[in-house]
C-alpha cells in the first residue's frame, strides 16, 4: 500500500452486492419519546452551555424546571437514547492526524478485519458498507505516533488480509457537526441552511494545563447541576477555572461544544447515507458549502479522487429511513445542480465510541502490534 493509497483492484464504482441488505426499519428500535423529550434532546445536542449550572441553561431554555431536564436526560440515559454528555474535541486542532479509510476485506466474514481494527484506540468509527470497499472508518493517531498513519494502515492491511485499503483524508471541511433534528421531519432535514466558509484544520498550540483540562474533562459527564464540578476536583481547582479552560480551548478551534450524543436508531434515525458527489473542481468550494448547509448532513468534506474513484465531495445524511436519507440527497441535488452521485448505506456498525485522548493506549497499541 503506498501513500496515495491508489493500489486498487476492482473498480470501486461498481454496484453494490446483492446480498448485503440495509438496516433502514422506518421505526427500528426507536422508543417513545414526548415533544418535551424532543425538544431537550435538540437543546442538549447544542446548548449545553459552559456554566457552573448548565442544565439550568438548558432549563431555562425549554422552559421546564431544572430538575425536570435532569430526570428526563437521566432516563434518557437510561433507556439508551442519549449515549452520554462529553465535550466533543477536535481531533486534528489537538495535533492528531486523521482520515477516512475505506478497505476491501474478506465479504463472507468483514468481522474478523473489522474486529483487529476496532482494537486501535484512534478508531472511532467503523461500519460495513454496501460497496465492493465494504469496510469503512475512521483513524487518528496521536501528535508522537511512530507508526504514523501510513505505518498503522500497514499494520492493519498485513493482519487483516484487505485486498485493498483506500487512503482518504480531509482535503476540505466543510460541516462537521452530529445533531439530529428530533422536532421536524423530512421537510426539515431536507431544508439548505446559510452556507459557510470551510473550516481550518491546522493544529493548536496546547499548554499543560490544556492537556490536563482535556484529560480531567473528557468521557461521561455526570447528570448533576454541578456538572463541571468533578473535572475540578480531579484538578484541584475553582470550577470557574475550569470553565475558562474550556472556553479558551472553544475559542481557539480545540473544543467544538459540550453536548449529548445520541443512539441513532433508539432516537429514531435508523438510516445513514454516505453521499459522495461529483462535482468539478471548479466548483466544489461553492458547492461544498451548499450542501454543508442542510440540515440533514452532518459531514461535508472534500476527499481525493482516483481514477476509478470520481467522487470528490462526501456528505453524511441521517433519516428516519432509507427514503428520508434520500430525500436529503435529493434536495441536495436539485438545489445545487450536481446529479452523479452514489450513496452508500451501513449494514453494520462495528465501532462507534467517542475518542479519549492524551492517554497511554495509543503507544500500548503501537508497542503491541508494530
Amino acid at each position: 500500500m503506498n501513500p496515495t493509497g491508489a493500489r486498487v483492484g476492482a473498480s470501486a464504482a461498481q454496484a453494490p452486492p446483492a446480498r448485503e441488505k440495509v438496516r433502514s426499519r422506518r421505526d427500528g428500535a426507536a422508543v417513545p419519546l414526548d415533544e418535551t423529550d424532543k425538544k431537550l434532546l435538540n437543546l442538549m445536542q447544542g446548548s449545553f452551555a459552559l456554566t457552573e449550572r448548565p442544565f439550568a441553561h438548558v432549563a431555562q431554555l425549554a422552559a421546564i424546571s431544572e430538575d425536570d431536564v435532569m430526570t428526563r436526560v437521566q432516563r434518557l440515559l437510561d433507556k439508551r437514547i442519549i449515549r452520554e454528555v462529553t465535550p466533543i474535541f477536535d481531533t486534528r486542532a489537538l495535533g492528531y492526524s486523521s482520515m477516512l479509510v475505506a478497505a476491501k476485506v474478506d465479504a463472507e466474514h468483514p468481522h474478523r478485519a473489522a474486529q483487529f481494527i476496532n482494537s486501535h484506540p484512534g478508531v472511532t468509527h467503523n461500519y460495513l458498507r454496501n460497496h465492493d470497499f465494504n469496510l469503512w472508518f475512521t483513524l487518528a493517531v496521536e501528535p508522537d505516533s511512530k507508526l504514523g498513519l501510513q505505518g498503522t494502515l500497514d499494520v492493519m492491511a498485513a493482519k487483516t488480509g484487505a485486498e485493498s485499503i483506500r487512503q482518504l483524508p480531509t482535503l476540505k471541511l466543510f460541516k462537521i457537526r452530529m445533531d439530529l433534528e428530533m422536532e421536524g421531519g423530512t421537510d426539515a432535514l431536507s431544508a439548505a441552511g446559510e452556507a459557510v466558509e470551510p473550516m481550518e484544520l491546522d493544529p493548536i498550540a496546547l499548554s499543560e494545563d490544556d492537556i490536563a483540562v482535556i484529560r480531567a474533562t473528557q468521557g461521561p459527564m455526570a447528570v448533576r447541576s454541578d456538572a463541571y464540578t468533578p473535572a475540578a476536583e480531579a484538578l484541584g481547582v475553582p470550577v470557574s477555572e475550569v470553565l475558562a479552560r474550556l472556553e479558551s480551548l472553544r475559542e481557539r478551534g480545540g473544543l467544538r461544544r459540550v453536548a449529548a450524543i445520541l443512539y441513532h436508531r433508539r432516537a429514531g434515525f435508523s438510516a445513514n447515507g454516505m453521499g459522495v458527489w461529483v462535482v468539478p473542481p471548479e466548483d466544489i468550494l461553492d458547492t461544498g458549502k451548499r450542501m454543508a448547509a442542510f440540515r440533514g448532513i452532518s459531514h461535508c468534506y472534500q476527499r481525493p479522487t482516483y481514477a476509478d474513484w470520481p467522487y470528490s465531495v462526501f456528505t453524511m445524511a441521517h433519516g428516519r429511513s432509507k427514503e428520508e436519507c434520500d430525500a436529503v440527497l435529493d434536495s441536495i441535488a436539485e438545489a445545487t445542480g450536481i446529479t452523479e452521485r452514489s450513496t452508500l448505506y451501513s449494514s453494520t456498525e462495528f465501532k462507534k465510541v467517542r475518542m479519549l485522548y492524551f492517554t497511554d493506549a495509543f503507544r500500548r497499541w503501537e508497542e503491541e502490534h508494530a
